[in-house]
């Protein structure tokens, strides 16, 4: 049996607070990119020293951390918390909540304290005094949901009304392969039919087998689900009446 070692360890970064107003000739911030994990909570810790790289004391002081995209966009906001004041130690607490809509990417962050009086201090990212660290937000520690697909159009064909085709994803999928759709209606009233086919690529001669019929009288105010199973090479939604305007979209997740 192979043993591969793995570690627990805290992240602590070290800031420094020039409250001074003077320039000092050594400053070991930010020494390295931070990274964080989606599908788990990230705590992030900091130390913060002054001029001198002695402990800062944060009695009166609340360090305030955000990060932002490329597009300078704020996606993250959080107040640190204290947790040894004449140490000068804080941490960030990113949940997965946090994280779940950020794609993985390279974030920009600050971290500031504001005192009592709402006067803000910036603490800085290297010794050309730039402001911004390096946050790196990673996917690859969980696996997330499967995406999910969104469907609007319909095209008429022979009386009926037809989606265009999605990929069923049949090499992720085994022989027990559950796909889930969900309908959003407005007074719809007809049938929906999910059609599945095995050819690998969809021609006008194309054959369709019916998979799953959902029927609507007008009066769902809810969405309706409907789960089917199977390995399909491509599956589409057929209408048997006009949904303009009373079928808003169909969600699809494989």
């Amino acid at each position: 049996m192979t043993l591969i070692p793995r570690y627990l360890v805290d992240i602590r970064t070290t800031l420094v607070s020039n409250e001074a107003g003077f320039a000092t000739e050594y400053r070991p911030v930010y020494q390295k990119n931070i990274s964080v994990y989606k599908g788990i909570v990230n705590t992030l810790g900091f130390r913060l020293l002054n001029p001198d790289q002695k402990p800062q004391n944060l009695t009166g002081l609340t360090p305030k951390f955000v990060a932002f995209d490329e597009n300078n966009r704020l996606v993250l906001e959080h107040d640190g918390t204290v947790t040894n004041v004449n140490k000068g130690l804080f941490s960030v607490e990113i949940t997965e909540n946090d994280l779940l809509n950020i794609q993985q990417q390279y974030l920009s962050y600050n971290v500031y304290l504001v005192d009592s009086s709402n006067q803000k201090t910036l603490t800085y990212a290297d010794e050309q005094l730039n402001s911004s660290g390096t946050i790196y937000v990673s996917d690859r520690a969980f696996p997330g949901p499967a995406p999910t697909h969104e469907v609007t159009v319909f095209t008429e064909l022979e009386d009926v009304f037809v989606t265009s085709e999605l990929e069923a994803e049949p090499a992720i999928n085994g022989n027990e392969a559950l796909h889930t759709a969900v309908y959003y209606t407005n007074g719809y009233v007809g049938t929906v039919t999910v059609q599945a086919t095995l050819n690998n690529q969809v021609t006008q001669d194309t054959p369709w087998a019916d998979v799953a019929v959902t029927t609507f009288d007008g009066t769902e105010t809810d969405p309706v689900p409907v789960n089917f199973n199977g390995v399909y090479s491509y599956i589409r939604f057929v209408a048997s009446v006009d949904p303009t305007d009373t079928i808003s979209k169909i969600l699809v997740r494989n």
